[in-house]
């Protein structure tokens, strides 16, 4: 089997980090690691497949004559912006974990179980883009519906987000003010991830307003749901932060075609059987998703699925994912193994 050499752009970040464990875990056929992260990570190791790799600083001109195949890029969207060409230049596809590229029209938008085949679209910019976490929960929970009632009319989301989305930044301040609560000095205790404290708290905002009064967290759900389904569904999210470490929950509510007539039975059957995706459902016995079952797996957990009371053709249900796998690096590398499989065509 062909190997690959893979550079890490972002490599001492929590995705980057993970992305590592990710390519370790499903024995992803590396040749060489190239891990870039900015000067002050410089020298630091990293160890993946049994194998350490030191850290170097990302520069214009570092994917030169290093024969780069796949770069991961997750280090913010402005460094996408400046780098990527740079590493597609140089002979790699990028796969690009941050907003800068998601609703580019000629980059392709991808989670590989529902919309694999936007990837041959890769070389119209060498990037393939990743989407949003919390999106790529919903997308996997929402394709399986949408194949068997042919089509959905709309969705009306509430995630509850975990601190880790905020980066490690986001989970070291959560657990420090949990510190501060029981040495009772909560009210000295800083916050910088976040507008507000977030121990003990829930903040339903995440990411700057817009001017339709939805923020931009919000707005990429809606947005990003259509690109990669590549349907016309009217999608309202509220995106909310909650003092969780790790994991994306989402509250979802699905409005089918006016003939449709929802059966439950059908829809966890059809769920159930969804590439990577896990029914947990019920709640007579206490058995439903929730962050603790999610965290570290790579699998999107669908529970609480039940019909409306007032209407045939609505459904809500209960969505939980690890967001830094499944809504970030896992679905980096299962991108990345679906371009070899088109590449080897």
């Amino acid at each position: 089997m062909r190997k690959f050499n893979i550079a890490v752009v972002g490599a001492s970040g929590a995705v980057g980090e993970e992305i590592f464990r990710v390519l370790d875990e499903q024995n992803f056929p590396v040749n060489n690691i190239l891990p870039l992260a900015s000067a002050r990570s410089v020298g630091k190791e990293i160890e993946c497949q049994g194998k350490r790799f030191k850290i170097e600083e990302l520069t214009e001109d570092v994917f030169e004559g290093r024969d780069i195949d796949i770069a991961f890029f997750s280090a913010g969207g402005s460094i996408s912006a400046r780098y990527a060409q740079y590493a597609v230049e140089a002979g790699a596809v990028v796969i690009d974990n941050t907003s800068h590229f998601r609703m580019d029209p000629d980059v392709p938008l991808v989670v590989p179980e529902v919309n694999p085949q936007d990837i041959e679209f890769w070389r119209e910019r060498g990037i393939i883009a990743n989407p949003n976490c919390s999106t790529i929960q919903m997308v996997l929970a929402l394709k399986p519906l949408y194949d068997l009632y042919g089509g959905i009319k709309r969705v009306d989301v509430s995630t509850y987000q975990a601190t880790s989305g905020a980066g490690k930044s986001g989970m070291e301040e959560l657990v420090k003010q949990m510190q501060d609560f029981f040495a009772f000095k909560l009210d000295e205790s800083e916050h910088k991830a976040f507008m507000h404290q977030i121990a003990l708290n829930v903040i339903p905002q995440i990411d700057k307003p817009q001017p339709n009064g939805y923020t931009k967290e919000e707005m990429k759900m809606v947005n990003e749901t259509n690109k990669i389904m590549h349907s016309n569904i009217a999608v309202s999210a509220t995106c909310v932060r909650v003092p969780v470490l790790r994991s994306h929950s989402e509250s979802v509510t699905i409005t089918f075609n006016e003939d449709v007539v929802v059966d439950v039975d059908k829809c966890r059957l059809a769920l159930d059987n969804f590439e990577d995706v896990e029914v947990l459902d019920n709640l007579e016995e206490g058995v439903y998703p929730m962050p603790i079952t999610a965290t570290d797996t790579d699998t999107t957990f669908v529970g609480r699925i039940r019909k409306d009371i007032f209407a045939d053709n609505i459904l809500h249900m209960w969505v939980v994912a690890d967001q830094i796998r499944v809504g970030a690096a896992t679905n980096a590398v299962r991108i990345a193994q679906k371009w070899i499989e088109f590449e080897e065509v």
